[in-house]
């Protein structure tokens, strides 16, 4: 079955150019000129969505954060114009699991979008899913680290993990995890979260490092561990 991408983009050129790029690789694209008709998009139905964020009607951010509301875990690339740090830091903190800034080389797009669709999806009733030396199966509800059980999660940590597991490598605000996870409506949770993340991390015993904490966003779970992020 081809995959299935969703273009998001209101440049007429720069979106011609993005689609038949993509097209000649091999991918069935679908392409929208402005926020208000992505908004009506089943993003479900896509493998990947390459957004733009200054887009006619609904602004690109604002879908993005309708999108990870809903808890859809579609992985999206945003293209920008924007190269200001803030700017990258907020789609990363509302759920973006990349980010170029325009202009681009179209090789670069074309390998960060290879690159984004070979990382493993973890879904329920798709049975275990392995990153890196940490194997994560939530039917079970059990974890394996190089093929050995890992002392029991708790619930809230199993939770925990399989939200990082969707988007391995992504990184996932510390908001996001507290709506997901906790309970956000308690004082705290932020620091609550904190303290489960140290759990999981000690009970992944030689594979902890793979959770690593991106400074000012939240937390990743990468296929090897290294002292980015920690």
């Amino acid at each position: 079955m081809t995959t299935r991408i969703l273009l998001v983009e209101d440049d007429d050129a720069l979106g011609a150019q993005v689609r038949d790029m993509l097209r000649k690789d091999g991918f069935d694209v679908e392409w929208v000129r402005d926020g208000d008709r992505a908004a009506k998009v089943d993003v479900d139905g896509f493998a990947l969505v390459v957004l733009d964020l200054m887009l006619p009607g609904t602004y690109g951010l604002d879908l993005l954060k309708a999108w990870r509301g809903r808890e859809i875990a579609v992985p999206v690339l945003v293209l920008s114009a924007r190269q200001d740090t803030n700017d990258k830091v907020r789609a990363l903190k509302l759920g973006a699991d990349d980010y170029v800034t325009k202009p681009f080389f179209p090789d670069e797009l074309l390998a960060r979008v290879n690159a984004r669709l070979r990382r493993p999806e973890l879904r329920r009733g798709e049975g275990p899913v392995r990153i890196g030396r940490v194997e994560i199966d939530l039917d079970g509800r059990r974890v394996l680290v190089d093929g050995e059980p890992t002392p029991e999660l708790t619930k809230v940590e199993l939770d925990i993990l399989g939200v990082l597991a969707k988007r391995p490598g992504s990184a996932i605000s510390r908001r996001a995890l507290v709506d997901a996870c906790l309970d956000p409506d308690k004082a705290g949770s932020e620091r609550t979260l904190d303290v489960h993340v140290s759990r999981v991390r000690k009970k992944l015993g030689a594979a902890g490092g793979q959770l690593q904490t991106v400074w000012g966003i939240g937390y990743k779970l990468v296929a090897e561990a290294d002292a980015e992020g920690d």
